[in-house]
């Protein structure tokens, strides 16, 4: 019995232990289970299956593009960043709906159904070759999966944050225990998925996904008890209202049917209106929270965010019009140096209301904006893993016999083992005051993806396996332990941040700014995949590691700057205060007082501050 297949037994086995687990916590009549709220652990096996859907059929996705529908390795790598950062997108729209209208049970809901659809239509492969008209049921198929994603993944994280005070001290504890669900998912599914695809059939494998998927609809249904009553729609919901939305949904799979097939009109997509999503949230931050409403915020600073915003907008007008073709040196076009400038302009206001007016629920939103501005590099590096890193092990690694796709399941099983380990280290610092903020776990996270793909790099240089000089094995768990130690410094850290900083009627929606942040980090993984290809779009090895060292040294840069920068954004947190700001001026013109998940009454926080 070869490694592989002892592998895929484990596996199996595993997912019949966690099978058990789980159908024991349901029938407990106890409302907490191992110190957290039995709720906790109902979200933890729904979104374990569905992230056993997602990252099994992500898996395949880059040998299914190049082997199947015959993608070259540059454009394979751009679907691939194209449609992870789609995925990413979609929460903005699926949070606005759920804080607004449809509560976040029923956004979920409703999301697993699209996931439901969207994976059994993967298992739809025809011929293959990109003439084969079965590959519109594919496009198809990912619209499902990109829509169903944007109604479960922002919302399902709320519901994590529902369960508990703001300050209390289980709640980095719960996301990260929330964040194994989604990892043993992952790990489980990568392995089972993966081996059925590419050794038994594509079918097989994306069917065991779309399985995965139903599997996790139905937990979610029958757990709905052990929920938040915060996750209900907001008001008594008409019937013709909730047809909208659920229609609306149905529509943006149209959209996105049409643009992941063509990934040029993201890039412009993805870049305008992230810069918009975050200059809205810090407009409101800024000119309406601490004055009631923007008409009776001071007249400069709306001009200068309103020139801000004209110069960012130039960008989608000049493209739209043929106007940015030029270049200057630097390579960037007229228009883009306008859409830069409004950044910086944007800024410039930002500054002035910090120094203009002490208000501390406006800093905090500034907190969330400069934590969610390092998504696009973190992840873009990560996603490699995915993309062309994926490619590589398949390649020019020492593999063993082993299929490169199962390589995927090394980061969630590292996951699995030290997920408790960091939960544990985070409450137990905390409790000491030692803790180390937010920030400050950022920085650290992107210096061990940046250490992480400079030793990939040397190994690959320096020890060479074989006439081929391929890369040892060593090396990928390597990468990918690295990678692992800096994710469970950001993204669970991430997750509890968004969920503890935001007030409470933008909850979904700040959530939907991070996850949208990190769609831009996917796409971004995506263009640095394309750019290790050659003239050809064949990925080669030298310009893979070439490229493996450049984005390695710029990440290690950018960690020294925001460990640097991380006793101010602390600063900004506020968290003596956090839990005093029910009142907030201006929050009836965003949101409906009674929104979903805003129930203050229940909210009550613990008088003994917490540190960061």
């Amino acid at each position: 019995m070869s490694v592989e297949q002892i592998t895929v037994i484990l596996a199996a086995a595993f997912l019949g232990v966690l099978l058990a687990g789980g159908a024991g916590i349901a029938m407990s009549k106890k409302p907490e289970f191992l110190g957290h709220p039995k709720g906790l652990y109902m979200l933890f096996f729904a979104e374990m299956w569905e992230r056993f859907s997602y990252y099994g059929m992500r898996a395949l996705l880059i040998f299914y593009l190049t082997q199947h529908w015959l993608f070259n390795d540059s454009k394979a790598n751009v679907i691939y960043g194209a449609y992870g950062a789609l995925v990413y997108i979609a929460p903005v729209l699926g949070g606005y709906a759920a804080d607004r209208f449809l509560g976040q049970r029923k956004a979920v809901l409703f999301g697993a159904i699209l996931l439901t659809f969207g994976h059994v239509l993967m298992a739809f492969e025809g011929t293959g070759g990109q003439g084969d008209p079965t590959i519109n049921i594919f496009w198809a198929a990912l619209a499902f999966i990109i829509v169903g994603s944007g109604f479960l993944k922002a919302n399902i994280s709320v519901m994590v944050g529902q369960l508990y005070d703001l300050r209390d001290v289980r709640r980095d504890g719960a996301y990260t225990i929330f964040y194994m669900g989604i990892n043993v998912g992952a790990a489980v599914g990568t392995i089972l998925v993966a081996y059925l695809g590419q050794r038994i059939g594509w079918a097989y494998g994306f069917g065991a996904a779309g399985i995965g998927m139903l599997l996790g609809l139905i937990v979610f249904v029958l757990g709905r008890k052990a929920l938040s009553p915060k996750s209900e729609a907001p008001r008594p919901l008409a019937k013709g209202t909730e047809y909208s939305v659920y229609g609306a949904g149905l529509a943006a799979i149209l959209v996105a049917w049409g643009l992941i097939q063509y990934t040029d009109v993201i890039q412009n997509l993805l870049l305008v209106s992230g810069a918009l999503l975050l200059t809205y949230v810090a407009a409101v931050a800024a000119l309406q929270m601490p004055y009631g409403s923007i008409g009776k915020a001071p007249t400069d600073s709306k001009a200068i965010v309103g020139l801000g915003l004209g110069l960012m907008l130039y960008l989608p007008l000049a493209s739209a019009l043929g106007w940015d073709s030029a270049q200057s040196a630097e390579g960037l076009s007229p228009a883009a140096w306008s859409f830069i400038a409004g950044i910086v302009v944007v800024l410039v206001a930002l500054t002035i209301e910090k120094f203009r007016v002490e208000h501390h629920p406006r800093d905090r939103i500034y907190a969330i904006l400069f934590l969610v501005a390092l998504n696009p590099l973190f992840w873009g590096l990560f996603e490699q893993s995915g993309g062309s890193l994926n490619l590589y092990t398949d390649r020019h690694v020492d593999r063993q016999g082993v299929s490169a796709a199962i390589f995927q399941s090394i980061n969630p099983i590292y996951i699995i083992i030290l997920a408790p380990l960091f939960a544990g280290l985070w409450t137990w610092l905390g409790r000491r005051g030692l803790d180390p903020s937010a920030p400050a776990k950022f920085g650290l996270a992107l210096a061990q993806i940046g250490l992480a793909f400079l030793l990939f790099v040397w190994g690959a240089r320096n020890f060479g396996v074989g006439p081929e000089l391929l890369t040892p094995i060593i090396f990928v768990f390597l990468i990918y332990l690295l990678q692992t130690t800096g994710e469970l410094c950001l993204s669970p850290v991430g997750l509890s941040a968004m969920n503890r900083l935001a007030p409470s009627f933008m909850a979904s929606l700040i959530m939907g700014a991070w996850f949208y942040m990190s769609a831009v980090g996917n796409f971004v993984a995506g263009k640095i995949g394309e750019a290790a290809g050659n003239e050809g779009g064949e990925m080669t090895k030298e310009g893979t590691l070439a490229i493996y060292t450049t984005i390695g040294w710029v990440a290690i840069g950018v960690a020294a700057v925001v460990l640097a920068l991380s006793p101010i954004v602390k600063k900004w947190m506020h968290l003596d205060t956090l839990g005093n700001d029910e009142g907030l001026a201006g929050r009836d013109q965003l949101g409906e007082r009674e929104g979903a998940g805003l129930f203050p009454q229940a909210e009550t926080a613990p008088n003994v501050p917490r540190r960061d």
